[in-house]
């Protein structure tokens, strides 16, 4: 759904075989039917990425198949309880970092090994502009997003060596469907919403997914074949300020 979607959708229609994972099965399956009847390529596997085992046979079911990975956008994600850090479950604690964290992990360690084998891949991880700075709402989200910002670095350091980018998006407040039920329920509705939460960005208005699908696609490609390391803001200028 959202970013996610969105970026299926794109990778498709520049021509790309895209395969895609989701705990949403109906939801997953129905954008891999459109995308595939829109004349693209694209497959759709159950997954859960918080579990090892399912990541280690998904990768190998898309080898088996396609026989390579050129590509990996890690993008699942929670956002999790809106709690400061003394408020804070274990349980809580280790539930979003299960899927925001060990996710991303758990993908690249299975991945990775089929890249250096191609020599190539690129790596896009998403994180958010709350990987690079902080606030006062949903810590351990913004913890997460931190640790997957500097994965991307430590990963892109250790594997240049084998021509192997990795790179991460930032997001600020995307349109994504989750958002438009948010902005809803907010008071005055999603013009309200959208003034609020654009209050510090340069750009007065929300993302919409394409705009961050657009960021990964450039990340992934070979027009990018030198970057890597890149923490990507697509925040409408939000950090910038």
């Amino acid at each position: 759904m959202g970013m996610g979607r969105a970026t299926a959708e794109l990778f498709a229609a520049e021509g790309a075989k895209v395969v895609l994972t989701d705990v949403n099965t109906a939801e997953g399956q129905k954008v891999a039917d459109a995308i595939n009847a829109a004349g693209g390529q694209a497959a759709f596997i159950p997954l859960n990425v918080s579990d090892e085992a399912q990541v280690s046979d998904t990768v190998a079911r898309v080898i088996r198949q396609w026989e390579r990975i050129d590509v990996l956008v890690n993008c699942a994600g929670v956002i999790g309880p809106d709690k400061q850090t003394h408020e804070v479950t274990e349980a809580e604690w280790d539930a979003l970092f299960a899927i925001d964290v060990k996710g991303v992990f758990f993908l690249t360690k299975h991945v990775v090994p089929h890249m250096i084998a191609s020599r190539a891949g690129s790596i896009v991880n998403f994180s958010s502009i709350y990987g690079l700075i902080g606030n006062d709402e949903y810590s351990p989200y913004h913890v997460a997003k931190g640790a997957v910002t500097m994965m991307t670095k430590q990963d892109a350091a250790s594997y240049g060596v084998h021509n192997i980018r990795v790179n991460s998006v930032h997001p600020s407040t995307v349109l994504t469907p989750l958002v438009e039920g948010v902005a809803a329920a907010y008071a005055g509705g999603l013009p309200a919403y959208e003034r609020h939460m654009t209050a510090n960005q340069s750009l007065k208005r929300l993302g919409r997914p394409e705009d961050v699908a657009y960021a990964v696609l450039f990340l992934a490609s070979d027009e990018s074949s030198w970057v890597t390391g890149v923490a990507l803001p697509v925040d409408g200028g939000y950090t910038a300020r």
